[in-house]
């Protein structure tokens, strides 16, 4: 009996403990499961803090403006995230991260009351009864002050009353300004133009060609004569003048301000469909190259000579060319057909067009004019002349962009004894004797301007300038060689 007692004692003793092991193994597992969801938690919070801290190309600041989601980041708009709920969907995104531009999309329906330049929710997703505004000057020279003093400044608010819709756009809004430095004819393509095509292939690239409404504020009469061939190969609808217009417009959606990606340039990286300055050209040879029969008393393309277009300050406003007659009798000598070619503000673009477009050469001293170096065909010849103290300017503005459209670019740097202001200063003041580091360090002031563009003329050294004419022949007849 007690043997039977004994080993029903050890059978329930064998028992509990497997009872004991299966409960602490149970425990354990539970513990090790909690331990290892609250490790992955906090690992994917610290990589996520990391990244966040790591990988600053995209920092994004968010602000309820008027319950208006607003993202601002260095990649493009970002969701706001609130008490971990998701986010309504996105109404306004602006990006303030480029030192040229601000560029604001609306990605909802939108009313524009041009007597406030101001663009209204439409259907706002909540309404604050004190909504604050989003502001933004659509121009891309934000870093200079001047020009953007004189550029209208725009409103985006959710607030109330929303004006009723007088007229209703099925297409979306471009708006941007043609005020700052517009009426000089590099600022034309360089803040307007080229930026304007860079924005609608960035923007608006899943639109049917030409299916937006451009907006422009500063769309002066003179000015929408002058472009309006180009202006109507960006759009095929008609201009809304945001400062002569009574009447409210609505939109699907609409974008404010022009992207710019630095002096007269195309970066095909930067833009979903790689267009690039060539592409520009040829946009142009849309706009002006079916009116190329038009008459300009220029020797015709049939010639046996290349034709060789100086472009001549005739302004009086510094940087002429004192001894154009000679000049141009060395061009002859060297075997070119020579077109003296003023612009003038009057000057029909299609004839500028026409006579560039068929000539084997160009050349002209550094000035806005050069930029009808945009219509020669790829292949030409552009010698540019770079009075002293014009360098860095000359190579930003019209050097880099003739090679990236395939000119045959040659840069003449004349020397002190070529320029006026040596008769001013004498050879041996650092104005005249070294501009480089004359200007070394030192922002490029009114003062300076004055000295180096308007107080100083030209007069080219024949001999020396004979030898760039001569290789800017050479090359002309190849092109001529090519059919071009």
């Amino acid at each position: 009996m007690r043997k039977r007692l004994e080993l029903n004692q050890e059978s329930t003793n064998v028992t509990m403990k497997k009872r004991n092991w299966r409960t602490t193994t149970v425990s354990c597992l539970v513990l090790f499961v909690l331990a290892l969801a609250f490790e992955i938690k906090y690992s994917t919070i610290v990589r996520f803090k990391s990244a966040l801290k790591e990988n600053n190309p995209v920092w994004a600041v968010a602000e309820t403006v008027g319950r208006l989601e607003l993202s601002i980041s260095k990649q493009g708009p970002t969701p706001v995230m609130e008490n971990e709920m998701a986010p309504p969907p996105r109404q306004i995104s602006c990006d303030r991260s480029h030192y040229a531009y601000d560029i604001c999309t609306i990605h909802v329906a939108t009313v524009l009351d041009p007597t406030t330049a101001s663009f209204f929710i439409q259907h706002p997703a909540t309404v604050d009864p004190n909504p604050t505004a989003i502001k933004t000057r659509p121009y891309p020279r934000k870093f200079e002050s001047v020009a953007m003093s004189r550029i209208r400044e725009l409103t985006i608010t959710s607030g109330i009353p929303i004006p009723s819709c007088h007229v209703k756009h099925e297409s979306p809004a471009l708006v941007f300004s043609a005020g700052g430095y517009t009426g000089n004819f590099f600022h034309d393509f360089n803040d307007g133009f080229i930026p304007l095509f860079i924005t609608l292939h960035s923007f608006f690239s899943h639109q049917d060609d030409q299916d937006v409404v451009l907006v422009i504020s500063k769309a002066r009469d003179w000015w929408v004569r002058k472009y309006g061939k180009l202006l109507g190969q960006f759009s095929k609808h008609p201009i809304v003048d945001l400062d002569n217009d009574n009447t409210t417009h609505c939109f699907p959606f609409a974008t404010l301000g022009l992207v710019s990606h630095g002096f007269m340039t195309i970066k095909p990286e930067l833009i979903p469909n790689s267009k690039s300055l060539s592409h520009f050209h040829a946009f142009l040879g849309k706009a002006y190259g079916a009116t190329n029969n038009v008459s300009f008393n220029f020797p015709t393309k049939n010639s046996t000579r290349p034709r060789l277009v100086f472009v001549n300050r005739s302004s009086g406003n510094g940087r002429s060319l004192l001894n154009l007659e000679e000049v141009k009798l060395e061009m002859q000598k060297v075997g070119f057909d020579v077109i003296v070619f003023e612009p003038k503000p009057s000057t029909p673009l299609d004839k500028a067009f026409a006579l560039i477009g068929t000539s084997h050469a160009m050349v002209g001293i550094h000035g806005a004019a050069l930029t009808h170096s945009l219509f020669l065909k790829p292949g030409s010849v552009f010698i540019q002349v770079v009075p002293l103290g014009l360098e860095l300017v000359a190579e930003m503005c019209f050097g880099n962009p003739a090679r990236e459209v395939g000119l045959n670019y040659m840069e003449y740097r004349i020397r002190a004894e070529e320029s006026s202001l040596i008769e001013k200063y004498g050879k041996e003041d650092m104005m005249v004797k070294n501009p480089v580091d004359f200007l070394n360090g030192k922002p490029w002031s009114k003062s300076s301007m004055d000295v180096y563009l308007k107080e100083q003329n030209v007069r080219l050294d024949l001999d020396r300038f004979r030898k760039y004419l001569k290789k800017a022949y050479k090359k002309a007849r190849q092109l001529m060689s090519t059919g071009g």
